[in-house]
């Protein structure tokens, strides 16, 4: 029996929310490849896919498979879900077919495809990462200011909230997942006495621009990205 080829599983970032800004790569691939995996037990509801669709059309028409990743603090369920959305994934493979599988941002920064990524090397499969444009780059652009110059540092923080991180270093700081904590958020900001803006659900249609601690709220969302700069 002739042994068939198995497929190649592709983490594909699809930028940070405007389908302007997908890589063209990324549109290619979702082209080239019929078996889309996404985040979610509804593909078509989750953000990335209505990113991507509306740079690829044909999307619409793909196999999409749903990857179920739910965000749980309990380490043993991470795993089972990880395990068996490598398995839903695997079993694609196993059938000498490619799978592309659609992700935030970067397919490098904090994406969820990363752990299913250990698995399927684990077993044997080939996996490739598709750099997209990050949100923290995204957002520096529409906020129209460098994220930073000459030999200044770039600190890229989840969840400060958590870290206690004091932003004593000197340079750039963008936080991310600080949404569901922005009040003690906020306090550390004004404590660390830098220059703060922040966008929510940037390049999408609810995009908002905040240009100083004050005015961003005390409840923000999940994609709410904060620049802390030092000040002038």
């Amino acid at each position: 029996m002739e042994n068939r080829k198995k497929g190649i599983a592709y983490g594909v970032g699809v930028g940070p929310g405007d389908p302007e800004l997908m890589t063209l790569k990324a549109c290619r691939l979702i082209r080239e490849n019929d078996v889309i995996a996404l985040p979610g037990k509804e593909p078509k509801e989750t953000v990335a896919y209505k990113i991507a669709v509306a740079a690829v059309p044909e999307l619409a028409d793909k196999e999409l498979i749903p990857v179920y990743m739910p965000m749980v603090m309990d380490r043993q369920v991470q795993r089972e879900n990880h395990r068996k959305g490598a398995e839903l994934i695997a079993s694609y493979l196993e059938q000498g077919r490619n799978v592309v599988y659609l992700t935030l941002g970067d397919a490098s920064v904090y994406c969820t495809f990363t752990y299913l990524q250990d698995y399927l090397e684990a077993d044997g499969y080939e996996t490739q990462l598709i750099s997209g444009i990050t949100s923290f780059c995204a957002a520096a652009a529409r906020l129209n200011i460098p994220l930073v110059e000459w030999n200044e540092p770039l600190h890229v923080l989840p969840a400060l909230h958590k870290l206690g991180d004091d932003m004593a270093l000197p340079g750039t700081y963008a936080l991310m997942k600080s949404g569901s904590h922005m009040k003690e958020v906020k306090d550390m900001l004004r404590a660390s006495g830098k220059d703060v803006q922040m966008v929510e659900d940037c390049g999408m249609p609810s995009e908002k621009v905040y240009r100083s601690v004050d005015e961003i709220p005390d409840e923000a969302g999940y994609f709410s990205l904060i620049i802390a700069k030092d000040p002038e």
